[in-house]
């Protein structure tokens, strides 16, 4: 099948533009030249995932409750107040000519998709709505969608909230080494230590479970680069996990603490609104209105202001404002400006100069060439500013917490034999860029699997890494079993079946679940301890940011350090590991961990209008959990499903990339009509990838021909 899409200017007639598919339906594009390729990247994002992108269209611009009802109305307040697609806007007239034009080229892609009839998608005719036009930055905007909230300012709303309710000495109990969903890995291994005598990279991002897939699987070639990797929906190039033949490169999370939250005192004189800097009253650089539609319902209208901080996101409880200030928006730039570059490069060099001009999120990096070498670096701007800029909200008027305009330098070095990346400190940076990070666990026992191995390290060594259950946190809860108490014969028996247990959270395994029913209990029980309890009090912000408010998430998240330092503060963890057992022998489960922990597709159409829209996949058990390698994540004392896991696995072999492997959660194409929907689930699940395909003559054509 032969897919041609008008092309733009600069394309080349000796290779006009074609979409090909493998066994998978993955798509693999080939065009005459970068601008060409561009544009067909938008086109086939545009079919394949066309519902998917349009949704992250509209949140990017503050539209969902237009098109879908009141229940957007939380994420369009905050997109419009935070000027998401103004900093989209901004940052796309700032890049250079070049990327700008490169950029230009996916959205014209994606127009042509919808003048040439492929944006249809079962969601449209569902809620009655159709996707429209793109603006040449609206793929900053959906980049920005993806990553707003995933830096550090909803655990500063948090530490507040601690402190108001609890008192500032009780912010401690919570700042932990595993701030809030952590799970993402990446390993690279030097040729010293492979059988080939070339690097490996693996890994597997851990972000929300999106369906369709945040990532899609997509190989981009032209004469200038052939690179197949995973590729955000709506966004051109090949931002985190690419490999081009003789390079490849993967990320995490890095942690690092770059979105600062600001007190704001306003007023408003004569019309004009003013903010309190540092030298005094100043007017604000941005003070409007803007009308909200709201499909079913009347429009509503939200306040836009804009200090010499940041746009103002939120009121406080007791009346002030807060804003927030980020790299993106103060210097103008996402760092786009890399992508083309990154498709582009030939060696670990050529990668981490590209990275150079990388500003948030700020991502860990790992990166190996055909050559031997492997480098580990963190990429993105941190701002040089005062160290209590990264607890908790400061005051706008104060001179002591400004930005002084400067960014951190990035950390970088060469790898001899091995690097582990999985949020932790010792790779992302440490204290000169972050607060909080990842417990080691997972980096631990990745590296001891990885030395266990020894020498002769492949890919099926590499893959079996990815699906590790031992629990990081098992040794400090088995620990807190162990301590003497009072208790029925029913709950002794059960504690010694768990204290028996081997800390491995398999599906198959019906101990693995009497935990999680034991740890669930104990994270209900302290929550509702005395000195924890007023966490449950009201917060007054917006239910947008209620996940990173959850009592008890947080409860569950911070169980380790509630353990160690909660007798000291107060809180009587004893007592509530005997309440949980209590509990849970009177309970008597007889189910697997893998009955209850289950895969928790997110749809958009969970969230706004009408209920039973969705499309669904197969109800799928898994092994893992928070604290795992295999981190599909739960949240103890909430839901044992996981709605947060590995989007994606990976295996990048230098010696021959058509020996590289990987798999996504569900599956290639968006239409929950498609064969490949949801074609990867089990596998994924399973802990099998699939081949990276490289022989065109393995694929096939598509014959399909929009003019």
């Amino acid at each position: 099948m032969t897919t041609t899409a008008t092309a733009p200017s600069d394309s080349s007639p000796a290779m006009p533009p074609e979409i090909f598919r493998d066994g998978w339906g993955i798509p693999h594009l080939r065009a005459g030249s970068p601008g060409e390729l561009s544009f067909l990247q938008g086109y086939n994002a545009a079919a394949d995932r066309s519902w998917q992108i349009e949704m992250e269209r509209w949140r990017s611009e503050g539209r969902t409750a237009e098109h879908l009802g009141p229940d957007g109305l939380d994420w369009d307040r905050f997109a419009r107040r935070v000027r998401l697609d103004e900093t989209a806007r901004r940052c796309f007239e700032n890049l250079d000519a070049d990327t700008r034009r490169w950029c230009t080229a996916y959205v014209d892609g994606v127009n042509h998709a919808l003048e040439a009839g492929r944006r249809d998608a079962a969601e449209f005719r569902a809620t009655d709505t159709t996707p429209a036009p793109w603006e040449p930055w609206t793929p900053l905007g959906v980049f920005l969608v993806h990553h707003i909230l995933f830096g550090t300012f909803p655990n500063k709303l948090w530490r507040e909230h601690v402190a108001a309710t609890l008192g500032d000495d009780a912010v401690n109990l919570f700042s932990i080494e595993a701030p809030v969903w952590a799970g993402s890995n990446a390993w690279a291994a030097a040729g010293t230590l492979t059988a080939s005598g070339s690097p490996l990279i693996a890994g597997d991002p851990h972000r929300l479970m999106e369906l369709p897939g945040v990532y899609q699987q997509v190989r981009l070639a032209c004469p200038e680069f052939d690179v197949v990797g995973l590729a955000f929906p709506g966004v051109p190039g090949i931002p985190h996990f690419g490999h081009t033949g003789s390079v490849a490169w993967a990320v995490t999370n890095a942690m690092a603490d770059y979105q600062d939250l600001f007190r704001e005192q306003l007023r408003e004189n004569d019309g004009v609104m003013s903010a309190l800097g540092p030298a005094g009253w100043e007017p604000v650089r941005t003070h409007h209105r803007e009308e909200i539609l709201v499909r079913g319902s009347a429009a509503e209208t939200v306040e836009v202001i804009e200090t010499g901080r940041g746009p103002v996101i939120s009121a406080e409880p007791d009346g002030g404002a807060l804003s927030l200030r980020t790299p993106a928006r103060a210097a103008g730039t996402l760092g786009f400006e890399a992508l083309l570059p990154l498709l582009r490069s030939r060696s670990a060099g050529d990668v981490e100069a590209a990275l150079d001009s990388w500003v948030e999120p700020v991502n860990c990096v790992l990166v190996a060439d055909a050559g031997g070498d492997v480098r580990q670096l963190v990429a993105g701007k941190v701002p040089v500013r005062s160290r209590q800029n990264r607890v908790r909200p400061v005051p706008g008027w104060s001179a002591e917490h400004q930005w002084t305009g400067d960014w951190e330098k990035m950390p970088g070095s060469r790898v001899a034999s091995l690097a582990v990346n999985a949020n932790d400190r010792d790779s992302g940076g440490g204290d000169q860029l972050g607060l909080e990070f990842a417990p080691t666990h997972r980096a631990r026992r990745i590296r001891h699997l990885l030395e266990d191995h020894g020498p002769g390290l492949d890919a099926d060594a590499m893959q079996r890494i990815h699906m590790d259950t031992q629990l990081g946190s098992w040794p400090a809860l088995r620990a807190l079993l162990q301590e003497p108490a009072s208790l029925s014969a029913a709950a002794g028996a059960l504690r010694e079946r768990l204290l028996s247990w081997d800390g491995h959270m398999d599906a198959d395994r019906s101990d693995a679940r009497v935990f999680a029913a034991w740890r669930s209990a104990l994270v209900i029980a302290l929550a509702r301890t005395p000195k924890l309890l007023p966490l449950a009090e009201p917060h007054g912000l917006s239910p947008l940011f209620g996940p990173w408010l959850n009592a008890a998430s947080r409860v569950g998240f911070a169980l380790e350090t509630l353990i160690a330092d909660g007798p000291a503060a107060g809180v009587d963890v004893s007592w509530a590991a005997r309440e949980a057992l209590e509990e849970v022998a009177a309970a008597a489960y007889a189910e697997t961990w893998g009955s209850t922990h289950t895969v928790l597709p997110l749809h958009a159409l969970d969230d706004h209008g009408p209920r039973g829209l969705a499309p669904a996949v197969p109800l799928t058990g898994l092994s893992g959990d928070t604290g795992c390698v295999l981190s599909t994540e739960s949240l103890p004392g909430v839901t044992d499903r996981s709605f947060r896991g590995p989007v994606a696995r990976y295996v990048w072999d230098l010696a021959d990339r058509a020996a590289s492997r990987w798999i996504v959660p569900f599956g290639a194409s968006g239409n929950p009509d498609d064969a490949h929907f949801a074609s990867q689930l089990p596998l994924w699940a399973a802990g099998d990838l699939i081949p990276v395909i490289t022989g065109w003559e393995q694929l096939t054509k598509e014959n399909h021909d929009p003019r």
